[in-house]
């Protein structure tokens, strides 16, 4: 139970990369090397890495599991990366299109593969023995654990992430998030935070059956938003369009384009993440259903 309280923190601290908004730098695409994101993003990093190499050296056990979680670890700090960091950022302030390409980044891939990559055992080996005492001592009270029970159940944990999303597309509090920057870093920081506690219920709580629902019903509203905004007949987010002219789509195009990606590419990431669960959880009923035949046999 400490772990998983503990996994909260770490992915708010993680998280906290996307607390930046960059002003223009100009008319060329470049890397954002801002220090709120790139600080906490190399902290994680590093901590993992210590923490691995630790585990690494001091154990054989465990090698191949670890091996597979350290590869899903980079892959989401990557896309971390690539999201906040790399010109896609850079894009993304110019073009509602390459904004949700950020967003759905940050919810339907990093968040996944942090997820898959159980990071906290590891984030804890890189620390010293009295921190992760003290840590586990705090962590262990009753009221932390009930919360996350609560905020990780999946019915919960659904309805939460589909609130951030809705809400934060809501025209008006997507003005506010693109033209003041308290404002964005609180956008992105929500859509990141619900995303990792829906896929942490998703992958590591739920059962397969369930599971795969949850991320029907994700797939069934978000298509539903992005269709709404690829066949809105008007503008609906003015200050984040505003600059689409400069790159050779009118406004209403680029808001189009966005809702497109939303609607297809990252329905398609929820779809795929809900076949495979299904998949599962028929083979383990049947299997379940030949063990059972089996021992009503003898």
């Amino acid at each position: 139970m400490r772990t998983i309280a503990l996994a909260f923190v770490v992915v708010f601290v993680s998280a906290s990369g996307a607390f930046a908004h960059v002003e223009p730098h100009g008319e060329q695409a470049v890397w954002t090397f801002d220090p709120w994101v790139i600080t906490p993003l190399l902290t994680f990093g590093l901590l993992y890495a210590f923490g691995g190499l630790l585990l690494w050296l001091r154990t054989r056990t465990g090698r191949h599991a670890r091996g597979w979680h350290a590869l899903a670890f980079v892959g989401g700090w990557l896309t971390l990366v690539g999201a906040l960091v790399s010109p896609l950022h850079w894009l993304g302030e110019r073009l509602f299109s390459f904004h949700m390409i950020e967003h759905e980044i940050l919810m339907a891939v990093s968040a996944p593969l942090l997820v898959l990559a159980r990071p906290i055992g590891t984030l804890l080996r890189s620390l010293p023995r009295h921190i992760r005492v003290a840590v586990g001592r705090l962590l262990r009270r009753p009221i932390i654990n009930l919360v996350w029970q609560w905020l990780s159940a999946g019915r919960n944990a659904t309805l939460i992430h589909g609130i951030a999303i809705w809400a934060w597309h809501a025209p008006v509090l997507f003005d506010s998030a693109v033209t003041n920057v308290t404002m964005h870093r609180l956008q992105h920081l929500s859509f990141l935070l619900t995303a990792v506690i829906f896929w942490w219920s998703v992958l590591r709580r739920s059962n397969p059956g369930l599971a795969a629902w949850h991320l029907f019903i994700t797939m069934l509203h978000t298509s539903v938003l992005g269709a709404l905004m690829a066949l809105a007949p008007r503008l609906l987010y003015a200050p984040q369009t505003g600059t689409a002219a400069a790159w050779g789509l009118t406004p209403l195009e680029d808001q189009q384009l966005a809702g497109i990606i939303m609607w297809i590419p990252a329905g398609t990431v929820y779809a795929g993440a809900a076949l495979v669960l299904t998949t599962l959880w028929i083979r383990h009923a049947s299997e379940t259903e030949r063990r059972g035949d089996a021992v009503g046999a003898l």
